[in-house]
């Protein structure tokens, strides 16, 4: 089970002008998973990056301009994937949903 809406995440101090930002939060039944990675793989799904969530269960992540998967682990569910595009001057919000 995986959706996109905005994850409410503070996008202070980050320059839109320079940057392109991949960031979300990761839920499992409407509550955040502290303990959950989020992986950035390349349109090859080579690995690039890969982010702890908060303990609000938030990540982010500064990209190239492109189309990017996200890969959710988090204990007790099975990965989730979750196709992204990035472009310079856009965040791209999503809240992921883990079973």
């Amino acid at each position: 089970m995986c959706g996109a809406t905005r994850a409410g995440v503070s996008t202070d101090g980050v320059d839109l002008a320079t940057e392109a930002v991949v960031q979300g939060v990761v839920t499992r039944d409407g509550e955040p998973v502290g303990t959950a990675y989020v992986r950035l793989l390349d349109a090859s799904g080579e690995f690039t990056a890969e982010a702890p969530t908060s303990a609000t269960g938030q990540f982010r992540f500064f990209a190239r301009p492109g189309t990017w998967t996200l890969r959710t682990l988090a204990p007790g569910s099975e990965p989730v994937d979750e196709k992204v595009t990035a472009a310079i001057g856009m965040i791209t919000e999503l809240e992921i949903r883990v079973g």
